[in-house]
């Protein structure tokens, strides 16, 4: 009964939405930084009342944002969650510069930003809260992958660094071994509603990623 009380008072706010929007403005641009503000409060709205339970009223007032400026970025919840965790993914991960500590393991390891017990208790709730999102989710090419787009394409970089250092074989492959990583990240995250924690990564890059990618022909499905 909550459920459909929410998505009735969501589809009453996009009505509202389309008859008040405001005149369009030629040659006005987007203001970037509110986007910022507006996907943290959508973050701290999935924490605190799940994705069922969120509207776009209640991101914006977080936000201390008006509704139709949120409309204007993202034309349904669905799609602002689906940007608020690609953000959240991408704002615990070290992005400025990729980490040099001489092996391939470590360097995959220290791009995971350490996170707080606070964050890390507060993703944990986002991934409990997700409800219905992952039935409503668009469902992409990639499935959803694109939410760790941010990682992956570090992970690509690590790798290829290490073929170039010649730590890795040139003719391993570097795509598969990526789509293991986000894979298994997308899984517990948005299937098992758990973090990938670094124990689970490392185990992860210990007993899979590394043998496969040092001995490819072992790996290989060739007869």
């Amino acid at each position: 009964m909550k459920k459909i009380s929410a998505e009735t008072s969501e589809r009453s706010e996009e009505a509202v939405v389309l008859t008040e929007k405001p005149a369009r403005t030629l040659g006005r641009k987007r203001d970037h930084t509110k986007d910022a503000k507006i996907l943290e409060a959508a973050i701290d709205i999935l924490a605190d009342a799940g994705f069922d339970g969120m509207t776009m009223d209640m991101v914006a007032t977080k936000a201390k944002a008006g509704k139709a400026t949120v409309y204007r970025r993202w034309s349904s919840k669905t799609e602002l969650v689906q940007e608020a965790l690609a953000w959240m993914n991408k704002s615990h991960l070290e992005l400025e510069h990729l980490p040099d500590t001489g092996t391939l393991r470590g360097d995959l390891l220290a791009l995971l930003k350490p996170q707080s017990i606070e964050e890390g208790e507060k993703k944990l709730r986002v991934l409990m809260g997700l409800g219905s999102f992952l039935q409503q989710m668009e469902v992409s090419e990639g499935g959803g992958i694109e939410i760790f787009e941010s990682w992956d394409t570090r992970n690509h970089e690590l790798i290829h660094r290490a073929i170039t250092s010649g730590e890795i074989p040139a003719h391993a492959d570097v795509e598969l071994a990526c789509q293991v990583i986000i894979s298994m990240a997308a899984y517990q995250g948005l299937v098992q509603r758990r973090t990938f924690d670094p124990d689970s990564y490392a185990a992860l890059i210990d007993g899979i990623l590394l043998p496969a990618l040092k001995n490819p022909q072992t790996a290989s499905h060739k007869k």
